[in-house]
């Protein structure tokens, strides 16, 4: 207590000698300073209570801390734009954004946001498929002065890579091999369009690789693909470049049915599995039952017919009332049967369509044995309801006056009634008639079958312009018409060889993409026949040593139509 008075006494006389304002303010910033220090201190070698009674003015310093910017995981992109967003950070003045410098490997700052409630940056010009790093960072401004929290972590970003083109393809009959342009990206998805909808078949994870081989595809089959190169961010995300254009590959098809598959009718023409229509090139039989007529079936002439002559179908002529015909004895329908299901495996194994063709024509009047076609057709349909290439002809030309609307449309209905209980998808051909020309008595008077088309007969020197005129107007009006039988020549079958009327009726089919079977491939001694007579039907050869002048047509137009 005594060294406190003293103390007190020798401040007093020091302050007598000196600027009293002046000292005072001192002397209190002194004890100020010891007051806060929380003890005791010293001035001037004396001790000096934390507690000392002596009247100061306190001064408060506040400390200004930001908080550290939390990064939201979501961001978008483009190809060049990346949009980065964060947390607000509370009572802050603004934001500073920071890029990665992979030149300088420094932090770049790119921008700084004069807002506490801006919450977002796009960064732009930047390049496609490439990863950006970037950190954030709050700033508080007291009294003009910037107080800046800590950066916030690395926030990793990527751009969209760039659209990929579909530059170039390779087809065999069971692969296609896609080619496409170069992306900055980890890789690509390939996808493959499945009806209406998009699957993913394929994912490369290399940049550089950019080609892809698709195997054991179906023969004759349209796949369509499209491609997008992908950049994954490090986090789980893939930033997807936009998609190529789709490109649609048709795998390579060594036979016909593997083209074009289960024929069907749309509208007035028969279309392929594809939807796409389909134009049956063929050539019939004469009578199988008779002579050597039936070898042409054959797998090495009907193989020769496909691959020399471009034939995509063989129609099988089984006779029913002529001589030998189904109907006129057990053992003659025995053998026919067996004959055409020679015929149809044949045909079947080299993929080629097949027309069994219940062949009436002295019986004009289809009805005359209905019972018989009913029992026939029964048995066939049975047998071939599974097969895609299999196609009947329920009559071949219904004549002696009758008509479409007397006899022929109710035959044709049983028929078609009996075939769809065991074939729902085949095509079935009706017969019209006047030997098949009355197809105009058909136009607003068909059968309700989808798969129904109806046969048109022509021979070139005979049915000229005025039947030519009759198809295209039934055409036009929407009716489903096919060429089971034409001649190159008269109606007899024999003579009046006409190349120029053959190419008026060829070039209107080809036209209107009507199908067509040419009568016949045999040897018999007339002028309809593509063969000379004496040629071996079971080997027949490449090439036109044995052809006729009709032979020798008809192959020139098939392989070139």
């Amino acid at each position: 207590m005594y060294t406190d008075v003293l103390l007190y006494e020798k401040m007093q006389k020091y302050m007598k000698r000196a600027d009293m304002m002046n000292l005072k303010k001192k002397l209190a910033c002194a004890f100020a300073a010891i007051m806060v220090m929380g003890a005791g201190a010293q001035l001037a070698g004396y001790d000096l209570p934390a507690t000392q009674p002596i009247s100061v003015s306190a001064v408060n310093y506040a400390e200004v801390t930001v908080p550290t910017v939390q990064m939201k995981s979501d961001y978008s992109c483009t190809d060049s734009v990346v949009r980065i967003n964060w947390n607000k950070v509370s009572n802050a003045t603004g934001y500073q954004v920071y890029l990665y410098n992979t030149s300088t490997k420094s932090w770049d700052r790119v921008k700084t946001i004069h807002s506490g409630t801006t919450l977002t940056y796009r960064q732009t010009g930047l390049s496609a498929g490439t990863a950006y790093r970037f950190r954030v960072r709050a700033y508080r401004t007291v009294n003009s002065k910037n107080y800046y929290g800590s950066t916030s972590s690395t926030f990793v970003t990527t751009t969209k890579p760039k659209q990929v083109t579909i530059s170039s393809t390779s087809v065999t009959e069971t692969a296609i091999r896609l080619n496409w342009t170069k992306a900055t990206a980890n890789g690509y998805r390939i996808y493959q369009k499945n009806g209406s909808s998009w699957k993913i078949v394929a994912t490369i994870r290399d940049s550089a690789t950019t080609t892809y081989k698709f195997s054991n595809l179906a023969q004759g089959t349209t796949y369509t693909y499209k491609i997008r190169a992908y950049r994954s961010d490090g986090k789980g995300k893939l930033n997807y470049g936009a998609y190529s254009t789709a490109k649609s590959i048709t795998t390579k098809a060594s036979t016909p049915i593997a083209a074009h598959g289960q024929l069907s009718v749309s509208g007035a023409n028969i279309v392929d599995k594809n939807g796409n229509k389909f134009k049956i090139k063929g050539m019939s039989t004469h009578g199988i039952m008779w002579e050597d007529y039936g070898n042409i079936l054959s797998s090495a002439s009907l193989k020769v017919l496909r691959d020399d002559w471009n034939c995509n179908t063989i129609r099988i002529a089984m006779y029913t009332e002529n001589y030998a015909g189904y109907t006129t004895g057990s053992s003659f329908a025995a053998q026919a049967k067996q004959k055409v299901e020679t015929g149809v495996k044949n045909a079947t194994d080299l993929g080629m369509y097949v027309i069994i063709d219940w062949h009436i024509l002295s019986d004009g009047d289809p009805r005359t044995h209905q019972s018989d076609a009913v029992s026939f057709f029964t048995e066939m349909s049975k047998k071939y309801a599974n097969y895609n290439n299999v196609i009947y002809e329920v009559c071949n030309e219904p004549n002696g006056g009758i008509s479409w609307t007397g006899g022929i449309k109710s035959y044709c209905q049983t028929l078609v009634n009996t075939i769809r209980k065991y074939d729902s998808n085949a095509i079935i051909i009706c017969g019209t008639g006047t030997w098949s020309q009355d197809i105009d008595q058909v136009l607003g008077n068909r059968l309700s079958d989808k798969n129904t088309v109806y046969a048109l007969h022509f021979y070139a020197n005979t049915h000229t312009d005025w039947l030519r005129n009759r198809l295209q107007s039934c055409y036009n009006s929407g009716l489903p018409v096919l060429v089971t039988e034409f001649g190159t020549c008269d109606a007899s079958g024999n003579g009046g060889y006409n190349a120029s009327q053959s190419t008026s009726w060829l070039t209107l089919l080809d036209k209107l993409n009507v199908g067509y079977v040419n009568w016949s491939a045999s040897s018999k001694s007339e002028t309809a026949s593509a063969f000379v007579s004496g040629t071996n039907l079971s080997a027949i050869k490449s090439g036109t040593t044995q052809l006729t002048e009709s032979g020798k047509f008809i192959r020139s137009w098939y392989r070139s139509h």
